[in-house]
Formats: C-alpha cells, sequence, structure tokens
C-alpha cells in the first residue's frame, strides 16, 4: 500500500546512528528497535486504504510470526515504511540495523512501489483486463524472488490489508481483490502457506462475489450446531480408536473455507448436501507408519469412498505438501473426509517451506544473506519455479525452469521488462524502444553508471543515456564483445544496418534513372509512373534492382522510345498500287507472295519469327501486317475480311539471315525470391539472346514475367527456354 501523507520524525535517525556509530549494529532485540524507530517517523501517518500505517505494520508482523517469519522479517515491516521519510535508505539503515535488514527494508520498498505504479492509484489494471493484471504482478514478483522473504512480505501486508477492509466494511478497489484472488492466494499455494492462502481467498472472494459468499455462509449456519455435536462424537471415537492402537493422536475438525465450497461445487457440478469436505476432520500422529495404520483403522471402520483417496505421503504435492486424504461414509451413508499426517507434515501443511526456515541475521553466509539447514537450501530452487505459478511447472517437467533463463529489471518509471538471462543495458534499451536503443550511449544500473556491456541482474533499475541522433555500433553485434544476449535486440541492429544498406542500394539506381532520363531528355516523366509503366509497385522497387545490377537501363530505355503514330486509313486498292523498292520485303524479311513491292510489317500481336508459319493480312494503311498461323487476333480478322488475307513466306537472302532478328514475347511463372530476375537474365545472356524489355507482377509469393527478346529462329528459343525453366523456383517458362 502507498502512503497518504507523510510525517516528520526524522530526528530519532540521528539519535539510532549515534548509538551504533563506529562499529556494526547490535542486532539483538532487532525486532523492538525496528519499532522505536519508526515510531516517530509514522506518527498518525495513513496509508491510502485509510488504515493507520504503524498498526497495519504491527498486524503484517504479526502474520510473519505466524508462519515462522524471522525477526529480520517483522523488522522489516516498519523499515519499508520508515525508509519512504529518508533521503539515502540503505545507507542509513545499513548503519542502524545492519546490511541484511536493510537490504530486505529497501527491496521490500521497491516491490511495493511498483506494485502501486502498475496499479495506478488501485485503478489502473481493471477486473477486466486480468490478464494482463496477472502476468504484470507475476514479473514483479518474479524479478525479486532472489530473496523470497521479499515476497512474504508482501503477500503478509496483502493479507493485513484485506482484513482491515473487512472489519472497516469499506469497499475494495475491485482490482486489488481480484489480484489477491488470482496472483497472491495462488503464490502461498505454490509456496504452501495455507494459513495465508485459504483467507486470501475467502476474504478477496467476499470482496468480488458478495451475494455468492454470503449464501454459501448462511448455508454452512444453518446446521452448525448439529454437524458440530456429530463432529465431536465422531473425533471421540477415533480418538480413543486409534489408542487400542498405542497411537496417541490429536483429532480436530476442519476449518471449512468457502471459496473451496464454491470451486468445487462449480468445478464438479455439486449440490452444497453432496459435498464431501463439509465434515471433515484432522488427524495429527507421531510418525509416518502410525499414518497408514491410522488409514486401516479408519477403512475398518467406516466404509471407503474407494475414487477419493489421495497418498500424498509417498506422492507429494509439487510444493511439499505431505498428507493421506480419504473420503468414507458412516452407518447413515453421510460422507465424512479425513486427513492424516504427522506434526512435521502438519507444521508444512499450515506454514509452507516457511517452518523449515532458521533464519541467524547479521554476519551469516547464505542466500540472500540468511542462514538454513540442508532441507532449505534445497527447497531454495524449487522456489524460483513455484514462483511461476501461471502453469503447473511441477506437474509438468518440460516446463521446468521455465524462467530460470530470465530477469525482470525495471525501468525509471517502475516498468517491469522481461529479458534474456545475461542480458545488458543495450538489451534492455532495445526492449523498451527502438528508437531508444539506435541512441543509446551510456546507462546507470540504480544511479550508478556502467559499461553498456554490462550483464544486468533482476531487480535493478536501469537508465539509458543517449544522444539526440544516432546509430546502433557495429560493435554490438560482435558476440566476443557481450553488448547484446536478445535475439529480438540482435535482429533490430541487423535491421537497422541492411535498412541502410537498401537505401544506398536505391539512391544510386535512382541516379542511375535519372541520368538515363537527362540523356534520352524525359526529365519531365514522373518516376512512379514510370515505375508502374516497367511492372513495379513502386519507384524505389525499380531503383532497388537497377541499384542491385539486376535490371538492364536497356528495358528503361525500350520505354522511353516514342510509339510509331498511327496512320489514316487508305482505301486497300490505293495503298496496294503504293510504289515501295523491291528490297523492302527483304528488310522486313517477308516475302509476299505475288505483291513483290507490297509494304509489310511484323503483327505485334503474336510477333512471328522463323520458321512459325504465317499468313499475310491486307491493313488500311500500314500494308500487310504478317501474323503466325495460330494467332487469334489473325483469325478473327480472317473470318470478317476473308478477302483481305494473303499468302506468305519467310524470304530471306542467306547473306541477311544472321543479321535478322525478330522481337518475341516470352512468360515466365516462377515463386518468387531475392535474385530470381538477376538469374533468368544471366541465361539469356548465356544464350546470347538479347533482352529487349522486361514486365515483372509479384503477387503473394508469386511472380509473373514477361521478356521481350531478339531472335532469329524461333526453334532455337524453345532451346533456351527449357534452360530458364531449369533455374531454381521457375514452374513454367513459354512463348506466348
Amino acid at each position: 500500500m502507498g502512503l497518504r501523507s507523510t510525517n516528520g520524525g526524522s530526528a530519532a535517525v540521528p539519535h539510532l546512528l549515534a548509538a551504533t556509530a563506529g562499529g556494526v549494529p547490535d542486532q539483538a532485540d532487532a525486532l523492538r528497535r525496528a519499532r522505536a524507530f519508526a515510531e516517530p517517523l509514522l506518527a498518525g501517518e495513513e496509508l491510502r486504504s485509510g488504515e493507520n500505517t504503524l498498526a497495519h505494520a504491527d498486524a503484517t508482523a504479526a502474520i510473519l510470526q505466524g508462519i515462522g517469519g524471522s525477526e529480520a522479517m517483522q523488522a522489516a515491516c516498519y523499515l519499508v515504511y520508515a525508509s519512504l521519510h529518508l533521503n539515502k535508505p540503505l545507507e542509513v539503515l545499513t548503519k542502524a540495523f545492519g546490511s541484511n535488514f536493510a537490504e530486505l527494508a529497501v527491496e521490500t520498498t521497491k516491490l511495493m512501489h511498483f506494485q502501486q505504479q502498475a496499479r495506478g492509484g488501485d485503478s489502473a489494471v481493471r477486473v477486466d483486463d486480468p490478464a494482463t493484471q496477472t502476468e504484470t504482478v507475476r514479473k514483479m514478483l518474479l524479478g525479486f524472488s532472489r530473496d523470497v522473504r521479499v515476497v512474504l512480505l508482501r503477500l503478509a501486508s496483502r493479507l493485513q490489508t484485506l482484513r482491515w477492509y473487512a472489519a472497516s466494511k469499506r469497499p475494495v478497489s475491485p482490482s486489488m481483490a481480484y489480484e489477491a484472488l488470482h496472483v497472491f492466494a495462488p503464490l502461498a499455494n505454490r509456496l504452501g502457506i495455507w494459513q495465508i492462502k485459504w483467507e486470501l481467498e475467502d476474504l478477496s472472494f467476499r470482496f468480488l462475489e458478495p451475494d455468492t459468499y454470503r449464501t454459501i455462509a448462511k448455508l454452512l449456519d444453518e446446521k452448525r450446531a448439529e454437524r458440530e455435536v456429530y463432529m465431536e462424537q465422531l473425533r471421540a471415537r477415533l480418538e480413543s480408536g486409534l489408542r487400542a492402537y498405542s497411537i496417541s493422536a490429536t483429532v480436530s475438525g476442519r476449518p471449512k473455507h468457502i471459496y473451496s465450497i464454491v470451486k468445487k461445487m462449480r468445478g464438479k457440478s455439486l449440490n452444497f448436501d453432496q459435498l464431501f469436505d463439509i465434515r471433515a476432520l484432522r488427524v495429527v500422529v507421531p510418525n509416518v507408519k502410525d499414518c497408514y495404520t491410522t488409514l486401516s483403522w479408519v477403512h475398518e471402520n467406516f466404509t471407503p469412498v474407494e475414487s477419493e483417496f489421495d497418498d500424498y505421503i509417498a506422492k507429494p504435492k509439487p510444493n511439499g505438501y505431505q498428507s493421506l486424504h480419504t473420503v468414507v461414509r458412516d452407518d447413515q451413508g453421510r460422507a465424512i473426509e479425513i486427513q492424516i499426517r504427522t506434526q512435521a507434515m502438519h507444521d508444512h501443511a499450515e506454514n509452507g517451506v516457511a517452518a523449515h526456515w532458521a533464519y541467524k541475521e547479521a554476519g551469516t553466509k547464505g542466500y540472500a544473506g540468511v542462514s538454513a539447514s540442508g532441507e532449505y537450501d534445497a527447497k531454495i530452487a524449487v522456489l524460483r519455479q513455484l514462483l511461476a505459478w501461471g502453469k503447473d511447472l511441477s506437474e509438468n517437467p518440460s516446463h521446468r525452469g521455465l524462467f530460470d533463463d530470465r530477469i525482470y529489471v525495471l525501468t525509471p518509471d517502475a516498468a517491469v521488462i522481461e529479458l534474456p538471462q545475461g542480458a545488458t543495458p543495450v538489451d534492455f534499451a532495445y526492449s523498451v524502444h527502438t528508437n531508444l536503443g539506435h541512441r543509446c550511449r551510456g546507462a546507470r544500473v540504480d544511479g550508478a553508471m556502467v559499461p553498456l556491456n554490462t550483464a544486468l541482474q533482476s531487480g535493478q533499475t536501469v537508465e539509458i543515456t543517449t544522444v539526440k541522433e544516432g546509430r546502433p555500433s557495429r560493435d554490438w553485434l560482435n558476440p566476443d564483445l557481450g553488448y547484446l544476449v536478445s535475439n529480438r535486440a540482435k535482429a533490430k541492429v541487423r535491421a537497422w544496418f541492411n535498412a541502410q544498406a537498401m537505401h544506398e542500394t536505391i539512391t544510386r539506381g535512382r541516379d542511375a534513372v535519372e541520368k538515363l532520363l537527362q540523356r534520352e531528355g524525359k526529365t519531365a516523366i514522373k518516376l512512379e509512373d514510370l515505375a508502374t509503366q516497367l511492372g513495379f509497385k513502386s519507384a524505389d522497387a525499380l531503383f532497388e534492382v537497377v541499384g542491385k545490377d539486376e535490371y538492364s537501363l536497356r528495358n528503361i530505355e525500350v520505354v522511353l522510345r516514342p510509339a510509331e503514330p498511327a496512320e489514316p486509313e487508305e482505301d486497300i486498292q490505293a495503298m496496294v498500287r503504293k510504289p515501295r523498292a523491291n528490297n523492302a520485303a527483304h528488310k522486313g524479311g517477308v516475302l509476299v507472295v505475288g505483291v513483290d513491292s507490297l509494304m509489310t510489317q511484323l503483327a505485334k500481336c503474336c510477333k512471328p519469327a522463323p520458321p512459325d508459319d504465317i499468313r499475310g493480312f491486307v491493313t488500311r494503311g500500314k500494308g500487310v501486317s504478317v501474323h503466325r498461323s495460330d494467332c487469334s487476333n489473325f483469325r478473327e480478322m480472317a473470318a470478317r475480311n476473308e478477302e483481305r488475307v494473303i499468302d506468305v513466306t519467310w524470304g530471306i537472302p542467306k547473306a541477311e539471315k544472321l543479321a535478322a532478328v525478330y522481337p518475341v514475347d516470352v512468360s515466365v511463372e516462377a515463386t518468387d525470391r531475392q535474385g530470381l530476375l538477376r538469374d533468368i537474365s544471366d541465361v539469356f545472356a548465356k544464350e546470347k539472346t538479347n533482352v529487349i524489355g522486361v514486365q515483372t507482377q509479384s503477387v503473394k509469393g508469386m511472380a509473373w514475367m514477361t521478356f521481350t527478346v531478339e531472335v532469329s529462329d524461333s526453334g532455337r528459343l524453345n532451346k533456351v527456354l527449357g534452360i530458364v525453366a531449369s533455374v531454381p523456383g521457375v514452374r513454367s517458362a513459354r512463348r506466348r
């Protein structure tokens, strides 16, 4: 919880520091001293909820004491709020209480502040966005999981806050109640702290669904007296029966938790009367052998429900919980749930891993300044996984250690940033924003300047120093220098350099195209229009292939040449009488049978070339248009004007055969890829086939290209097309 106001009281600090000056602070009676230190600072102060700050700290310390928390944890309840009044809390508290107390208090203060920032005054993270809320708080807790005591302090504080709201009957922010139910209670469950788990669940459920809560509470109260008499008789029967086996057992009723009842009713679609654990007993015996002896006696004297038996002693739960669970029926058929465990198992079930912690403050070695037994040290490795409670890591071996390779650092505005283990300030900068990464020139970690290749740790606050206009360094991509660990950051740096190379390529291509337009006197042509005419999506796409030398400028020259002006139609007889030189037909490479002086031209629709079978069609004003016999346009014209069709044949003299070439269109369909146009052009070049025009179009990974090539013999073209078809990615290559 955040503070509503701050008061004076710093006069107590110099007095306490004077008492510890010149040596290591005395750790004796640390809890009393911490409260005395905080009391004048917190006098009359209230939290945002309205609860008195000192009273909140007293109650939180009591909760921690109840689950076996150390004096350092209890003392931190006071020092957390006292540190908010100190200019240099870590330095002051270290001098007064030692580094172990000071670090625990300061780390907890950070986490408290970050949660408040994320919640935006308990309203920014709303119930209508539970996934965001759960993930944000999970990340923050993971970021501070290097000292699990910090997490426990927040659990106890949240429980006390909900208790206070319930006692004062004030309304609770839905986001806080939701967070307690879906984040903190599952975390307490993972840590095995049942006392806190059940109470967090019941209190938060009471605030979120008050009507349902009251309904179940009323059902529990209706036959409470009758049920208690029955359970007392059952308890006495169980204790006396076990004494006959020389087992000293403690039998008690198990408390009923409303939220667990509702979950079971909803999860199994049961009515209230169908629940097994409305009548429940807990049996605590001296050792494991007695557990199984007790189970045997229970099954002999009652009728067991076979589907409702669990042996958590042989196979403990992931958080270490052990017990025997069985459901039996009495003579009247009433279901009774019985849990059987040893005292050690019971202590763990109530207090979780906290029951195993043996804290020795000041100057000791161990995890986060804490010493513990071998059993505790073994459990610490598991706690890192338990904090990732979003998935059942322990039940799914493939998820174990899922977050061991992640760290969680913080921005100056308390945003949580998830990074890979070993990440640097440069990784952090790119994770926050690409532009911040490009302009990164320095970094502060927890206020101190560090090299940019420094490995970050969870919980640290990172601030980036930037320049106004910046660019990444190529050194950042050198793995030996250790500037980047994150694949995402590496990709962003590579993308920047690739974009620079692309910009240079486009600039080079633009210069070449603009110089060509100047030579041709076509500077008035719009570059975008020219690119579209050539079959490119944009001018930059044209400049790119020109800059890479994948597209010949000659293709552009062909487009820039003016089209021949259309001649007005003339009477066919006048056109035929038009005098032409005898060699006119030879220049075109066509001999018109019977009309030697007739002007001829090759049709652009089918582009015939020797040795194609050809036919002639007399046009108005343009002489004889020569088509391939299978040309669809020719067939249509011949059907309409049969009298204009004449026989034509190739009549090229041998001396001119090598010099005569004909334009032919070739269609290529291929899977689009980098360098495809270059590879196809290389085939034409190697086969000495001149390309005078190219049009390309690419849609959803497929490319369609039309090449206009010059050939002297269409038969040889088939061989060239066969080679083009063998280019990787080409699906078909054919003459149009």
